[in-house]
């Protein structure tokens, strides 16, 4: 058998460059939003889950946050409810909610389940509700008008704010060497399911369990300056500068507030990468060039 000396020798040195990123991050807790097209190709799914299952294996613990708007989106269509937003943001009447849950604490979070599984982890799924892990509250949701002295009240039904995280269930897991999905369902004091932006699950949840690093998955290089060069190592100053400048504006803010809350607190960085890119979650953790914007705390370091 012959053996190609320059590929191995390739192989060989990309094994070198990850070792310190392991040694780094063994036993640490990596919180990853998943969404957008590594959650829609089928190559970027199992590219994704592949990631999972590895981090797992070399010591690691990742926690899996899914969203699936647009999942929800089509059985919407297809029972003949229309979709309607505020601001980016899904009004949730009772029926909207009975097809959350389904989609989300079913089919989608059953589906991550089952892919990571199949390559070789142990996956278990769970919502908010499970063990009240999720607690929340309705959201008071305002708008300013030019035309109202005072801001708008609109009701989006059950959309909810976290109140709590109790980490009790998914600390189980993790010490049970398993992979926690969490479906972005919260629990409310009323017994009330609430429909709660995955990327604020996603950077409380890592807030509450003060994981080492904060991963979003985009569909974007990451952030990207005004003449559109991706931007890497960013201080919450910087970013803030950015924000105030309208370098970073529209639907990116939201993710971006959940970054530099998570590494206000207790988180050590905040990723924000394109998952459209093969094996995005290793290359941005893994390798000394990642593929995306870091988020750090000057305040920490």
């Amino acid at each position: 058998m012959s053996v190609n000396k320059d590929a191995a020798l390739k192989i060989a040195q990309v094994l070198i460059e990850a070792l310190p990123y392991i040694q780094s991050f063994k036993d640490k807790t990596i919180v990853i939003k998943y969404g957008g097209n590594a959650m829609i190709e089928e190559e970027l799914k199992n590219d994704f889950a592949r990631d999972i299952v590895l981090l797992k294996l070399v010591g690691l613990n990742p926690v899996v946050v899914h969203g699936g708007g647009p999942q929800i989106g089509n059985l919407l269509k297809q029972v003949g409810k229309e979709s309607q937003f505020i601001d980016g943001m899904r009004v949730t009447d009772r029926e909207t909610m009975d097809v959350v849950e389904m989609v989300l604490g079913a089919q989608v979070n059953k589906e991550i389940v089952s892919l990571i599984n199949r390559h070789g982890g142990n996956a278990v799924g769970l919502t908010g509700k499970d063990g009240n892990f999720i607690q929340a509250h309705k959201m008071k949701f305002k708008r300013k008008s030019p035309e109202l002295d005072v801001p708008e009240i609109i009701d989006m039904g059950h959309v909810g704010e976290i109140d709590k995280i109790n980490t009790a269930i998914v600390d189980m897991l993790i010490n049970g060497n398993f992979i926690p999905v969490v479906a972005p369902i919260g629990i409310g004091e009323d017994a009330q399911s609430y429909n709660i932006n995955a990327d604020l699950v996603a950077g409380k949840l890592a807030e509450a369990m003060h994981a080492e690093k904060l991963i979003l998955l985009t569909n974007t290089e990451g952030l990207l300056d005004k003449e559109g060069n991706l931007l890497t190592g960013l201080s919450v100053k910087r970013v803030e500068e950015l924000i105030a400048d309208g370098t970073i504006h529209g639907g990116m803010l939201p993710k971006i507030k959940c970054a530099i809350e998570a590494v206000q607190q207790h988180v050590h960085t905040s990723h924000i990468i394109d998952g459209r890119v093969e094996h995005a979650v290793l290359l941005e953790l893994l390798t000394d060039e990642g593929i995306g914007t870091l988020i750090f705390n000057e305040e920490k370091q």
